[in-house]
């Protein structure tokens, strides 16, 4: 998975690097391929109409935020929400901490997920408003202490 051979293919590929020095604040959105060494704190969104975008995270990269690209690639730190739309490939330093939405998914022994793991076909069509739920389980509570 992380071999010499897809490393080379995979840097073929990008279009953008954020060095390890480099810290972001803000969302990113990008087309082609992205490469973290740095840091991001916000969403990292590959343009609607760029098919084959890539999100690679180094060892030493982090993302703070969401995360929506067809192909995300990570051996680094993520923390928050990740949507995969065709695939994901978490290598043994992946820590994830937030919930994985994929609809193929490669994981390398050592990679950590703290959060749920949704295949694309399981998802529902969407997502309940955070209000209603929390609006629901207050209701059930009170419901209950009647």
């Amino acid at each position: 998975m992380f071999g010499k051979d897809k490393a080379s293919r995979a840097a073929a590929g990008v279009e953008t690097l954020i060095g390890a020095q480099a810290t972001i604040r803000g969302d990113v959105l990008f087309t082609g391929g992205l490469y973290v060494e740095g840091q991001i704190e916000g969403g990292v969104f590959a343009d609607a109409q760029a098919a084959g975008a890539t999100l690679t995270i180094a060892d030493q990269g982090r993302v703070h935020g969401e995360v929506r690209a067809p192909h995300v690639i990570v051996n680094g730190n993520l923390e928050g929400d990740v949507y995969a739309s065709e695939r994901i490939e978490l290598g043994p330093n992946a820590r994830i901490h937030g919930n994985v939405h994929y609809k193929s998914i490669e994981m390398a022994a050592g990679a950590q997920i703290t959060g749920r793991m949704v295949h694309a076909e399981q998802a529902p069509k969407q997502l309940p408003n955070p209000e209603q739920v929390k609006g629901e389980q207050l209701k059930a509570v009170k419901d209950e202490a009647a």
